[in-house]
């Protein structure tokens, strides 16, 4: 029964992905349009968090740089996927409420961020760091409240180990870091064509089928509607892309990633499914802090990706490899959620 079930929901996710990837190849020209009319460039970082200048990060995007294209593209999956939710009736306060508000509440901190980047003067070309933490933190939190105390989830599946109860103000900490890491996360990758696109496309299906097979029809839902929007993306996000997602894309697919990870209670295996986000975080953090304890740096330029590319990997290369990679630790995470408990 739960074959002929998943079977008959899965066609209707697909027409939600459908559906969502129509409206976006519509809703994009007229984007275009308008962001190339206004020239809506994004305008480079010059200096780190540091306050150091980006000599060799500024080298690595010279050719961009020079060629101008828009960025914020993100605002058309911030206007798709909440109205295919809402129009396909696919509102669920356990299922959908928390992945849709954190999906448009990353979006609108990003969109604010992409702004500033756009009118703003100051060198860091967008929010200050301190501040963008905290208003994504913030969002975190009250998302956390609402997942422990409203919806009264309390334990957190270990896969192989069990459930273990954490109690309400832990899942309120796990629940905010979750939002914050994969926000974060996503917002690092997005620093070539189609990288960031692909592996939050890999990433939302892995957790879609997931939802599936565990019978959260409406959360896969809305994992096919975002996969259905970034789908429409990377058309015309592939080298040479026609525009940039922008912070608004980034942090609104990361925030709803990592909400998504919690609704499915299986955020253990968010490192495994999105393994490249945590390897580009990670990679950016070791070469902070190696930076301002060390004096030294461990990559040419970080994150990993601008390191290959500054060792003369061509951009189209890192991208299809680290597709590659995520489309494998994707199907591994789903494998490890069948095994692992996650899956009743």
């Amino acid at each position: 029964m739960l074959i002929d079930d998943i079977n008959s929901n899965m066609g209707y996710e697909l027409i939600l992905a459908l559906g969502a990837f129509l409206l976006s190849m519509f809703l994009t020209p007229i984007y275009t349009t308008f962001a190339y009319k206004h020239k809506l460039w994004k305008r480079q970082k010059t200096v780190d968090v540091s306050g150091k200048k980006l000599t060799v990060m500024n080298k690595l995007h010279a050719e961009k740089i020079k060629r101008h294209f828009p960025t914020m593209a993100g605002v058309i999956m911030l206007l798709v996927v909440p109205l295919v939710i809402i129009v396909c009736n696919c509102l669920n306060r356990g299922q959908t409420w928390l992945a849709l508000a954190a999906f448009v509440g990353g979006g609108l901190i990003g969109c604010i961020d992409d702004i500033i980047n756009l009118f703003g003067k100051n060198a860091a070309a967008g929010l200050r760091a301190p501040v963008k933490f905290a208003m994504i933190t913030i969002l975190g939190v009250f998302l956390g409240w609402f997942f422990a105390v409203k919806l009264g989830w309390t334990s957190i599946e270990i896969p192989y180990l069990g459930a273990f109860n954490i109690g309400v103000p832990a899942m309120i900490a796990l629940f905010a870091f979750a939002v914050v890491a994969t926000g974060n996360a996503v917002n690092i990758t997005d620093g070539m064509d189609g990288l960031a696109g692909g592996l939050a496309m890999l990433a939302y299906g892995a957790y879609g089928i997931i939802a599936l097979l565990q019978e959260q029809w409406y959360l896969a839902g809305f994992c096919f509607v975002v996969m259905g929007a970034l789908l429409s993306y990377i058309w015309f996000n592939v080298y040479p892309a026609r525009f940039m997602m922008g912070d608004t894309g980034s942090f609104a697919l990361g925030a709803g990633l990592g909400v998504v990870a919690m609704n499915t209670n299986a955020f253990f295996l968010l490192p495994i499914i999105g393994c490249l986000f945590v390897i580009e975080a990670g990679s950016s953090l070791l070469q902070i802090c190696s930076k301002k304890f060390f004096h030294r740096k461990i990559f040419i330029s970080a994150p990993i990706h601008h390191h290959l590319q500054a060792k003369g990997w061509e951009e189209s290369k890192v991208v299809m490899r680290f597709w590659i990679i995520g489309g494998v630790s994707a199907m591994l995470g789903i494998f490890l959620a069948m095994g692992g408990g996650i899956i009743n």
